[in-house]
Parts: structure tokens; sequence; C-alpha cells
């Protein structure tokens, strides 16, 4: 019988596997958050639904037949800070105009008038008349054409508003629209057209920059509106002497190169936190007739003045069957 092999010690057996140590299961990295960018997304709206056009322009003009129609772009957004003023400017095209690819025909100006001393910011808004073919180039027009008329006159213009004479601005107004009819007219007959289809409404707030002078003059031809927003309550109509803050929005027809006269008011004396609102009818309107619209922008607009983008976003606020173009421009009036 043979005999059996010799069986090695347990502990021989157990020197011969690998002393390393076992590693350990590998955990998985723990999943990190993506950063998101916060997005303002579609503006809000009035009613329980929103209008039925896009909130968003939906294509892109062609540059045949007009080229200045297809180049001005659908939205603007400006801004600026003056020592104690801040300013912020927006202007979108309308939704029925998108609709139908048709241009914006509103305009705007934020820019400085004057020499050290008797600098005036100058504020803007034009409202092409529907209506009229080329009144796309009558608004930006206007307000070039304004801005460099009183840019002429800006020592006096300062003088009338230090001395509160409303008698002397309303005569330096009425040479400025004069002078800017006669020349929009001019334009035209150069390029071919009509005059009357450069048709525009013009408004304009001159405000100086000296934080002494407490006054502010206004200008107008034709429709728009102008708003003050204090201490959290609307005055819809501040430069409608005609209806004193009940709501209503000047809408007389008047309009440029046409009229020749401007209709004028001296504001005053500002307060700090003031908030005055000029802007075009495509605002003006709803703002008149829409609470809802009314409330979101005093608490859009009370306190500090908006981030330029922010306040294009919340310029958009829609409210059912008012899809004209809006512009408003707007002065936040700090402590000097």
């Amino acid at each position: 019988m043979a005999e059996e092999a010799p069986k090695e010690p347990v502990a021989e057996a157990a020197a011969q596997v690998d002393p390393s140590p076992t590693p350990p299961l590998t955990q998985p990295e723990p999943v990190q958050e993506v950063a998101r960018v916060p997005l303002l997304g579609v503006p809000p709206h009035s009613g329980s639904k929103p209008p039925l056009y896009p909130p968003e322009p939906q294509g892109v003009p062609a540059v045949r037949p007009d080229p200045t129609a297809a180049l001005i772009p659908d939205m603007v957004v400006d801004g600026a800070a003056y020592g104690s003023l801040t300013v912020r400017a927006a202007s979108v095209r309308g939704d029925s105009h998108r609709y139908q690819g048709e241009p914006r025909q509103d305009s705007l100006a934020v820019t400085r008038i004057g020499r050290a001393g008797d600098e005036l910011l100058l504020l803007a808004v034009a409202d092409g008349v529907g209506s009229a073919a080329r009144s796309h180039v009558g608004s930006r027009e206007a307000c070039r054409l304004m801005a460099t008329s009183l840019d002429d006159h800006a020592a006096e213009l300062a003088a009338a508003l230090r001395e509160a004479d409303e008698a002397r601005f309303a005569e330096l107004a009425d040479d400025a629209v004069r002078g800017v009819a006669t020349l929009l007219a001019h334009h035209a007959q150069e390029r071919g057209d009509d005059p009357a289809a450069y048709a525009t409404t013009l408004r304009v707030l001159l405000v100086p920059l000296d934080p002494a002078v407490r006054v502010r003059g206004f200008l107008a031809v034709g429709d728009g509106g102008t708003a003050l927003l204090r201490d959290g309550r609307w005055h819809l109509a501040v430069t409608e002497a005609e209806h004193p803050d009940d709501g209503m929005i000047d809408t007389r027809t008047a309009a440029l190169p046409h009229s020749r006269t401007a209709r004028t008011v001296l504001l005053g004396p500002a307060r700090p936190g003031d908030v005055l609102v000029l802007c075009t009818d495509g605002l003006s309107t709803p703002l008149a007739g829409d609470g809802g619209l009314r409330e979101f922008l005093a608490l859009a607009w009370s306190g500090a003045a908006p981030a330029p983008a922010d306040f294009l976003w919340q310029a958009q606020y829609r409210v059912k069957s008012y899809d004209d173009d809006r512009t408003a421009v707007v002065l936040w009036e700090g402590t000097p």
C-alpha cells in the first residue's frame, strides 16, 4: 500500500499568499451640482393668459426693399449715471409690427448738451406715426436734430431752468422745434420723399447736471406720456395740464414736421427718490389702463434703478390688446 504524500502545514500555505492588503472598493465621486446662470425668462403679463403673439422677434427683416427699416434693431437698451442722477432707457418693437414684419417706429436719445457749468442731460422719445411710410426714419432724425439744435442754445436753456423762467424756456423750445421741423422736411425732400411720410411725435426732458438746480424742462410735439412715481404712487399726467393726475394721457395727433410749436412745462422741484418716466403711448396708454402694469412697475422702479438688462425685461411687461412699439426713458433722482 502506497504511502500518502505528507500534507503541507497550514502556516506554510498561508505564507505563500500575497501579503499586500486588498485595496478598498473605489467610492463614486460625489455628484456636484452644475452652477446655473439665472435667467429672467419670458416677461410677465396681466391676466390669466399671455397675449397671443410671441414675446420675442420671430424673423429677420430683409434688406430689400428698405434697408433703413431692415437695419433697425428689434429692441435697444441704454443707461447712464451722472452724479446723483441715474437713467435707464429701452425701446421695443410692438407685437403687431413684429407679426407684420414692420420696423420699430419708436426712437430714443440719451445724451448731454452744453458745456461745463451749463450742461444738461437730454432725454428724448419719438413715436413715428403709424400711417406714415417713413416714420421710422423721421423718429430717429427728430431725436438727432433736436439734440444738436438744443445744444446750440444750452447756455440759455440752462439759465432759464436756473431762474425757473417758463416764458424764456418756451421761446427757446419753439425756436428749436421750428428748426427741427424745417430740417426734417428738407431731409425728406432731398431723398425724394414727401415730408409727411416722416411724421413723428417727440418728447424731450432737459435735466441740469448742476445738482443745485431742481427744475426740469419738458417740451413736446404730439402725444405720449410723462409720469411721476413718487413714494410708490403714480402720477400719470404730470405734463398734461388739461388732465392733471386723472390717469388720462394726451392723445393729440400733432407731429413733426407739420407742427412747428412746442408744448412746454417746467417740472419741479425734483425730490430725492422721484422716478420720472418719459414714454411713447405704447407704454403710457397701458400704464393708464392696466392696474397690473402700474403695480408691477411701481415695485420694479421704486428705490434704486435696476440694471439695464433688468430694466429692458421689466419694460416688456405684457398687456393684451396693447401691441404698439414701447419706448421709455426713466430718470431716478438721487440725493444731491
